[in-house]
This record gives structure tokens, C-alpha cells and sequence, in this order.
């Protein structure tokens, strides 16, 4: 068997998920590029939503570039273990995937525009993978932390998937819903890219254009 770690394949059921614990795993710091708290409470001009793509290093840079982004962090959404370890996420035993946190000035920079990015910059077809990542915490996923933003994320998703299927592409596997809770991940994570600017990035897109 190529994997021996069925938690890759599929999600784990409550019973089988990891207990976690109380006390976070990062304490939180000023953005390493920029220099806006990563914690809240935010402004309320500003709106919040939860993004995964694959590997969280390259997905956050590719937002923290954005004019109207207040700020970014990583860490882990959608799963069932409270204040996960990487490496606990990794077995595939809390049920998260790696996700972006994104606040942004709705003023400034549309969802639309958000999303955009979010779906022209990784394969939202490819499931419990992204490229030669493999596991559930690699899963595409669009947490939303408003109704307007639900809608709009799957109006998008529903005219992305279209053009996708034009080009002979797979349905989209993107997770859609509200957010429950976001767990920060672990200090080296945050701005990876920043620190480590020839770190790994496994991003590829399909070339699709989304009109968001």
C-alpha cells in the first residue's frame, strides 16, 4: 500500500480525532511583513475569512500581497482536535486542513477579488491533495465568517466550477461553509516565506481564469 496512514485518505470520525489541548500553540506577534496584529479583536471596517489551498506557506504570501489586506496568519480550520500541533495535523487525526486566515478592508479590496486569487492560484479539483501534497489537512476549503460572504464564495465556486468543466476540467472539491474555530499554527509558520524566502511553495494553478 503507497500509504500506510488511512487518515490520508479520509477524515477522521470524532471518536477517532486527536484530544488536543487547552492552551494555544503560539501566543501571536505583529505580522512579520506587515506589522499588523495578527490577533483580534479587528477593527469592524475590517471582515475575516478562512482560506486553505494546500500548504499554507506559499497560500499566505500570495494574500498578504494584496492592497487592502489589514493582515494574515496560518493556521488549522474545519476539524474537530482544539489547538492542534503541525504534527498532529499532519496524521491526518484532528480533521483540520492548513488555512489561511485573511482580514481585509472590504473597502479597499473586494471578496471577489479574494477569491480570485483563492481559486486561480491552486487546483481546486484534486480532493485530499494539492500537487505532491497528499493528506486531508491539503484539502481546499473556504471558511466564511458572514452570510454575504457564503453566498458570494459559492456563486464564485459555481461560475469557477463552469469554466473549469469548459476546459474539460474535474469538479471542484472546495469545502464551502461558516467558519467554526481557527487555530493559529506554531510561530515558524506564520510568514514562512518571509523568513525562508527560498522555502517551499507547491502551488500550481490550471491556468483557468476565475472572473470573481
Amino acid at each position: 500500500m503507497l500509504f500506510s496512514n488511512p487518515f490520508k485518505a479520509r477524515m477522521p470520525l470524532l471518536s477517532e480525532a486527536l484530544p488536543g489541548r487547552e492552551m494555544p500553540v503560539w501566543e501571536g506577534a505583529p505580522h512579520g511583513v506587515l506589522g499588523t496584529p495578527t490577533m483580534g479583536p479587528f477593527a469592524d471596517n475590517l471582515e475575516e475569512i478562512h482560506l486553505g489551498l494546500g500548504c499554507f506557506w506559499g497560500a499566505e504570501r500570495l494574500f498578504w500581497k494584496l492592497d487592502g489586506v489589514f493582515t494574515t496568519a496560518v493556521g488549522y480550520a474545519g476539524g474537530f482536535t482544539p489547538n492542534p500541533t503541525y504534527e498532529e495535523v499532519c496524521s491526518g487525526r484532528t480533521g483540520h486542513t492548513e488555512v489561511v486566515m485573511v482580514v481585509y478592508d472590504p473597502s479597499q479590496i473586494s471578496l471577489g477579488r479574494i477569491l480570485k486569487t483563492f481559486f486561480e492560484e491552486h487546483d481546486p479539483t484534486q480532493g485530499y491533495r494539492q500537487g505532491n501534497d497528499f493528506g486531508t489537512q491539503y484539502r481546499s476549503a473556504i471558511f466564511t465568517t458572514s452570510d454575504a460572504q457564503l453566498d458570494l464564495a459559492r456563486r464564485v465556486a459555481a461560475d469557477y466550477g463552469a469554466a473549469l468543466a469548459g476546459r474539460g476540467l474535474g469538479e471542484i472539491t472546495t469545502e464551502i461553509g461558516p467558519a467554526g474555530p481557527f487555530y493559529y499554527a506554531e510561530d515558524y509558520h506564520q510568514q514562512y516565506l518571509h523568513k525562508v524566502p527560498n522555502g517551499y511553495c507547491g502551488l500550481k494553478g490550471t491556468g483557468v481564469v476565475c472572473a470573481g
